[in-house]
């Protein structure tokens, strides 16, 4: 796109390998590496930030920024890379958070994922949705799965995102991707037009509330495969969080749908490698099952972790299955797989070769 005031500051950051840039008026730029927070010794005034606003916003989106206090745009660095920019208010000045978008898209493989991600991205119908915290390389895993399908079939596939953040190049595939507050007003305005422009896949940046699951819920009812994103720290909380869109009166039938449109809820927390710098994702799968589907229609929620642990067969597995593998690998310490297990004392016995059954919770093994 263009050479900004900023160019410096991106350039120590992709040199660096950060993920994040964090640039606050009069305050050190921070950045974010291998999940740590690094000050600089750099402080830039008020005024590049806002001349920055300038050079990568249109005066539509600045006008919104000084109604709201909140903006997301996208920006290319010429010979730099892609950023995903957040610039919004606190305290009355300017931040900016600047997310580096790696666009070399990487292999579920290169990745360190299960081999099943490849087979949930085949699937023909459905929702997918990807959940972690912010950071957690949800953006980089769902790239995964879309190139995927690009490399293996002929699809037709319609992003809408705020911003884009992969760029994707046609292969066997055929792709839109469109930006809300460029392309179209809003994520409403897009879901509502996009089943009359012929979709095979639809990818939702990100299921903000009830009418993007209700979008997501009528595409996958009639037959096309949805891949979105939601913050939820693991699958069980994923659904709850999706059925606190509605009130208490309205769930029931939402639940009814999950169960008959689910294809499977991948979850993502990325954990420190072990011996070098650099993270690596830890994962839990939950499949819809006939299994999960009866606990999801019975409305027996509190069931959903057992059934994942219990799923190993069908290609789920939960985080400590997952952190257990990666310990025995080598690929991180155990210590760190304690720090980011759901249930750290369970997690502690399977390094000791005991295992609770998730059927009976008898010992087992």
């Amino acid at each position: 796109m263009s050479t900004s005031l900023l160019r410096n500051i991106l350039e120590k950051a992709v040199n660096s390998d950060a993920s994040d840039i964090h640039i606050k008026e009069n305050s050190p730029v921070a950045f974010r590496i291998n999940g740590e927070m690094v000050v600089s010794d750099y402080t830039p005034e008020g005024e590049i930030i806002e001349r920055f606003m300038e050079q990568v916003a249109t005066a539509k989106q600045i006008e919104d920024f000084y109604k709201t206090g909140d903006l997301d745009v996208s920006h290319l660095e010429d010979d730099i890379g892609r950023f995903r920019v957040n610039i919004h208010r606190q305290r009355g000045v300017k931040c900016i958070n600047c997310r580096w978008v790696k666009n070399q898209l990487m292999t579920v493989e290169q990745l360190g994922l299960p081999d099943v991600i490849r087979e949930i991205a085949e699937s023909t119908r459905g929702i997918i949705i990807l959940t972690g915290t912010t950071g957690s390389g949800k953006s980089t895993t769902l790239a995964a799965m879309l190139e995927h399908i690009n490399n293996t079939f002929a699809k037709h596939v319609i992003t809408v995102e705020d911003p884009i953040e992969y760029e994707f190049t046609d292969k066997n595939s055929y792709f839109e991707q469109r930006e809300v507050g460029i392309d179209t007003i809003s994520f409403a305005s897009a879901l509502k037009h996009v089943l009359r422009q012929d979709p095979d896949v639809v990818m939702i940046g990100e299921m903000r509330d009830k009418f993007s699951f209700e979008a997501a819920l009528q595409a996958a009812d009639t037959g096309h495969l949805v891949i979105t994103t939601l913050h939820a720290s693991n699958a069980s909380q994923t659904i709850n969080r999706i059925l606190d869109f509605y009130e208490q009166s309205e769930q029931a039938p939402i639940r009814e749908a999950l169960a008959v449109n689910l294809r499977a809820i991948i979850s993502q927390r990325l954990v420190p490698l072990a011996v070098e710098d650099g993270r690596v994702p830890t994962t839990e799968i939950m499949l819809n099952t006939p299994m999960i589907y009866k606990l999801l229609h019975e409305n027996r929620l509190g069931k959903l972790s057992a059934a994942i642990a219990g799923g190993k067969n069908d290609g789920m597995m939960n985080f400590n299955q997952s952190l257990l593998e990666l310990v025995n690998s080598g690929t991180i310490s155990e210590e760190d797989a304690l720090e980011y297990s759901d249930n750290p004392e369970a997690l502690t016995m399977n390094f000791q070769g005991i295992f609770l059954s998730a059927g009976d919770n008898q010992i087992i093994g």
